[in-house]
């Protein structure tokens, strides 16, 4: 995965009292893209965080909408997001449904906005994800999420 090693150190050491670590993808993995991610979500964050969208995932010459929601810890303000990224080890289309631990950071002020996440689930499906947000927010934490197909 292309994941600068400066900023996975600076999330790695946030989320370590979390207890998120294992969230993110491994340096010793070798991850296999198998497809990719469009998401549209609001976020609301006031120490605790919550929020709710849905998304596209393209995987084998398809494409298959769901809705995502979690609440976690961390972050302030309340923000949109739209977030496009690779979904890697996706064996089985049944394996991406369910719940996901997400790692992020990121900021939002007006117009401008951006981010990082990482999401994984039991199954060993890990979604990295570039995000662009819009609204007055800070985010730094973690969160449980829940993906289902519509």
């Amino acid at each position: 995965m292309q994941i600068r090693h400066s900023s996975r150190r600076r999330l790695l050491l946030s989320l370590c009292g979390l207890g998120l670590v294992h969230a993110l993808p491994a340096d010793a993995e070798d991850p296999t893209p198998s497809g990719t991610v469009e998401i549209s979500q609001v976020q609301i964050a006031f120490i605790g965080s919550g929020n709710l969208g849905g998304g596209t995932l393209h995987y084998q010459d398809n494409s298959y909408s769901f809705t995502i929601g979690g609440l976690g810890i961390g972050g302030f303000g309340i923000s949109k997001m739209e977030a496009i990224g690779t979904v890697y080890d996706l064996h089985r289309l049944s394996d991406f449904k369910g719940a996901y631990i997400q790692g992020r950071y990121g900021y939002a002020a007006g117009e401008a906005g951006s981010g990082d996440l990482w999401l994984k689930n039991a199954s060993g499906v890990v979604l990295q994800l570039k995000t662009k947000r819009q609204g007055l927010a800070l985010s730094l934490g973690g969160d449980a999420v829940y993906i289902d197909f519509d």
